[in-house]
């Protein structure tokens, strides 16, 4: 779900990085469940906050799912139910998304992955776990996987986004881009700051562009609901905040001293991630995405990574059984190591 940005119909027009639209056909469901409408479970992980934490499925694993940018624990509803056949499966709503409550700012990878600790521990989930990352999600299950690895058995990256793009990318392009966040900002706090004065329900035409009609996988109880949620005040702090910190995470190569041991690592590569872009732009997008992917698998001796074809950049979405595949792989890998129950 991380290409469904709000307001996106007003900044397509000065886009560059763009996401392909799903080849495949529809995996099943295809409709979000309408228990997504409501919260799972609050966890609380200290500080008056709560976590909201949805699992189901049992087995002597437990996997936990990370969502991408702006995207709460619903970007899963394919993988999940599939999953929860060979382990305890979980997925959670970062701090200030979804049905969980705002956290301190910024919204970096530290506070994120902070916040992972917390909600690991406080809700008792077996560790080691395997960890399950998309997009931006995927850089925040390797940073925990490096300051927590006792907490895990494997990883599985979907999709890692292109790191260190000044390498490939042209200088008039990594202007442009600048540009482009700029503009980005300047009209995402217009909607941050018409939803403080409560003037998103009825917004002016100037604002009827902050919050876009629901996606085609939603159900009509998840599209209220996650409408409702973006007229408040801490959806547009959060999302603010995680976009200016995610321009300084992917400005970063894969750093040199990152290692995850013999840890299993899978990395899922998506065929149209640039998809929609230019011919020469894809191929200096892709090759940044290469790039990135194959330090990522560099970084375990048991790295492995695998193509995904009929794909856009959320093979959760479009190919979930990938997904599937991918984690009972590294299941059966992790097997020696995971607690029994």
């Amino acid at each position: 779900m991380e290409s469904r940005h709000p307001g996106s119909t007003a900044l397509a027009c000065i886009g560059l990085l763009l996401v392909a639209t799903a080849a495949a056909a529809s995996p099943q469901p295809a409709k979000t469940p309408d228990s997504y409408a409501r919260p799972g479970k609050l966890v609380a992980i200290g500080q008056g906050r709560h976590l909201d934490l949805r699992c189901n499925g049992s087995g002597p694993a437990t996997v936990l799912l990370e969502a991408g940018s702006h995207a709460d624990a619903s970007s899963w509803f394919r993988v999940q139910p599939r999953l929860a056949a060979h382990a305890r499966v979980c997925s959670y709503d970062r701090a200030g998304y979804g049905f969980s409550d705002e956290g301190p700012l910024p919204r970096g990878l530290d506070a994120d992955v902070a916040d992972l600790h917390a909600l690991i521990h406080a809700a008792g989930l077996h560790v080691p776990l395997v960890l399950v990352g998309h997009s931006l999600g995927s850089n925040i299950v390797r940073r925990y996987a490096g300051e927590h690895p006792g907490d895990v058995a494997a990883l599985v990256l979907v999709d890692p986004p292109a790191q260190d793009l000044g390498r490939f990318m042209s200088a008039q392009w990594m202007k442009d881009d600048v540009a482009i966040n700029k503009q980005r900002d300047v009209f995402l706090a217009r909607c941050e700051q018409a939803a403080e004065h409560g003037r998103l329900a009825r917004p002016s035409a100037a604002l009827a562009q902050c919050i876009d009609g629901p996606a085609p996988w939603q159900s009509k109880a998840v599209a209220a609901a996650d409408h409702a949620r973006m007229l408040r005040p801490v959806f547009w702090h959060t999302l603010r905040s995680e976009l200016a910190q995610n321009a300084r995470v992917f400005a970063q190569p894969v750093p040199k001293d990152e290692s995850h041991g013999d840890t299993p690592l899978l990395v899922l590569q998506a065929a149209g991630t640039y998809a929609d872009a230019p011919a020469d732009m894809r191929r200096r997008l892709e090759a940044a995405r290469d790039a990135t992917q194959r330090g990522i698998v560099a970084t375990s001796t048991r790295g492995e990574l695998r193509k995904v074809a009929d794909t856009s950049h959320d093979i959760e979405l479009d190919q979930p059984g990938a997904v599937v595949d991918a984690v009972t792989q590294v299941l059966e890998e992790t097997a020696r190591v995971l607690p029994s129950r």
